[in-house]
């Protein structure tokens, strides 16, 4: 794999651990700045929604982008708005960064994922893909925890800059690395913007992304809300935060590793089996959340499971949109976002009224019921996993057929 591809993940890196590390930096930034939990967690739905509305917009315009160049200015971006909410006294204004920065990052996506494919020969894009994607994963991991350690000791400001700080050697590095041929710009080929718009006509695509919307609010409503849960509900110290986002990031990174080698095949198995058990799980950790060893174990386990169906319902959506290249992943991105936006007001709802942060546990579970009644209404439309099997849904594009190389 080129040092360019791994510099590319080194930049989503950065952007994953801002997207995510607010779950463990809430309480600081409320303190700070005045306001309830409820209300500083909406910036996860800030940026949720900066990237709901940045993926399409962003995917059809940098179609025509010179790539370097679009990486280069996104990342700038990106970074100056995390300079502006370091330095802000504002809620407000850091709202309005996080939409920003979400706008970049979503730009920055688009214009990666097509880099990506240029930087390896055919046979190994689906390689060269799960490489920039890994940046996301090792986030979850290491770079959120590593930044509640930071807010913690240093206040939640450290925790921008030092996003800032990693999207310095990335910005180099991109511009150093990049061959000038991903300079140029990157002729649309394929179906046209409106044929690939079009394929949101298509109820099977529409019915995976509501899915994928509705599992991934279920996840942010408790990830988001995840400290005060450690905190006050198990009387942990803030320090544990940090231990549980490390735990939830683990699973995750199981969650992802085990679906993967599913969910193109049996995509109907994975949520048929993790569904329930996410159903089963939210409320158990709402009912454990006072022990603190079993809800350490269920944050693990929660996030095997909320990834693992979540992945598996994304790598739907990029099936059902296969004759849109270079828009479906922001269909899955939007999708996938748009539930992130939704699971966290939810959350702050159902605090507000009960006062109790396992609240948001609960609303977890509530999503998740509602996205199995929806599966069970189209369980057709997952069962079709097996249709990659299909020669029409071959020829629609080699991705599948790669990941079966």
């Amino acid at each position: 794999m080129p040092l360019s591809l791994y510099l590319l993940a080194l930049a989503i890196f950065a952007m994953g651990t801002s997207e995510f590390m607010l779950a463990g930096l809430l309480p600081g930034i409320a303190a700070d700045l005045g306001v309830p939990v409820g209300t500083a967690g909406t910036l996860g739905s800030a940026f949720a929604i900066g990237m709901v509305l940045g993926a399409p917009l962003m995917a059809a315009l940098a179609r025509t982008w010179p790539r370097r160049t679009g990486l280069a200015g996104l990342l700038v971006v990106f970074a100056a708005a995390h300079v502006a909410g370091a330095l802000t006294p504002s809620f407000p204004m850091l709202f309005a960064t996080r939409i920003v920065a979400a706008l970049a990052n979503a730009g920055f996506l688009a214009v990666a994922l097509t880099t990506a494919a240029t930087l390896v020969p055919p046979g190994r894009k689906g390689r060269a893909l799960g490489v920039l994607l890994s940046g996301t994963t090792v986030a979850t991991v290491a770079g959120v925890p590593a930044g509640s350690v930071l807010g913690t000791v240093l206040g939640w400001r450290a925790t921008f800059w030092a996003v800032v700080a990693v999207c310095l050697p990335a910005l180099l590095g991109i511009l150093l690395a990049i061959p000038r041929r991903s300079g140029q710009p990157a002729a649309p080929a394929g179906p046209a913007l409106r044929a690939e718009l079009g394929c949101l006509a298509r109820p099977r695509l529409v019915l995976v992304m509501v899915l994928g919307a509705l599992v991934n609010a279920a996840t942010f409503a408790s990830f988001t809300f995840l400290g005060p849960v450690v905190t006050g509900t198990a009387g942990l110290g803030r320090l544990w935060i940090s231990v549980a986002l490390v735990l939830f990031g683990a699973g995750s990174f199981v969650g992802v590793t085990v679906a993967g080698r599913l969910s193109d095949a049996r995509p109907g198995l994975v949520v048929a089996v993790g569904g329930p058990l996410l159903l089963a799980g939210w409320p158990a950790a709402a009912l454990l959340a006072g022990e603190p060893v079993a809800l350490l174990c269920l944050v693990f386990v929660l996030g095997a499971l909320s990834f693992a169906v979540g992945s598996t319902l994304i790598t739907r959506v990029l099936h059902e949109a296969a004759s849109a290249p270079t828009m479906a992943g922001s269909y899955a991105t939007a999708a996938l976002n748009l539930g992130a936006a939704a699971g966290p007001p939810a959350a702050a709802i159902g605090l507000a009224a009960s006062m109790r942060p396992t609240a948001a546990l609960w609303t977890s579970g509530l999503l998740v019921l509602v996205a199995l009644v929806v599966a069970a209404a189209g369980r057709g439309v997952l069962a079709v996993g097996r249709g990659v099997r299909r020669p029409a849904a071959v020829s629609q594009g080699g991705s599948r057929s790669s990941r079966r190389r």
